[in-house]
């Protein structure tokens, strides 16, 4: 665990991937418009495993309603609610310890760029899951919207579908 985040929660960012590193063509083009099913089972197994999922605004509004069976944060600029979801503002640190004191083990980030940008400069990411479709965009939104330097550690490959691969790395801190 890095300094950064002294609570004992682990956070996991999740994101699906095109075969040429781009997580959607553009704020309102969802996943679940062009990513597997293998990726989305996945991706549902892993939050619920958590028990906690954290978006952005944008994200969630491509979700269009509360993951079911988990605690959904949402950051939100304009502090503007939504049914079924927790809005925050909190910094990556603060959400962590108070997930914590709630008794939360685990939290899953679910995106965007902006939103894995912030975890990840914050010091607080312990794992990436990233699949990766068998799909290209050209152009469009990067996991991450400004340059990071973060060393990790392949964990495993694993072929979880006939077009889908699944990356599992631990972030070096």
């Amino acid at each position: 665990m890095d300094n950064n985040n002294p609570s004992k929660i682990s956070a996991f960012i999740i994101a699906a991937l095109t075969a040429d590193g781009f997580i959607a063509k553009n704020p309102n083009h969802t996943p679940l418009e062009w990513t597997s099913k293998e990726d989305k089972q996945f991706l549902t197994k892993k939050t619920k495993e958590a028990g906690v999922v954290i978006m952005g605004e944008n994200t969630y509004k491509t979700i269009g309603r509360p993951l079911k069976d988990r605690l959904n944060i949402v950051y939100s600029k304009n502090g503007q609610g939504h049914e079924g979801v927790e809005v925050t503002r909190q910094e990556p640190q603060e959400l962590l310890k108070d997930l914590e004191k709630r008794g939360y083990k685990k939290a899953a980030i679910c995106g965007g760029s902006t939103i894995y940008t912030m975890f990840m400069e914050a010091g607080v990411v312990d794992k990436l899951y990233l699949t990766v479709s068998s799909i290209v965009f050209g152009d469009g939104m990067r996991l991450f919207n400004k340059e990071i330097n973060k060393k990790l550690q392949l964990v495993s490959v694993e072929r979880i579908g006939e077009q889908t691969v699944l990356l599992e790395y631990n972030v070096i801190n």
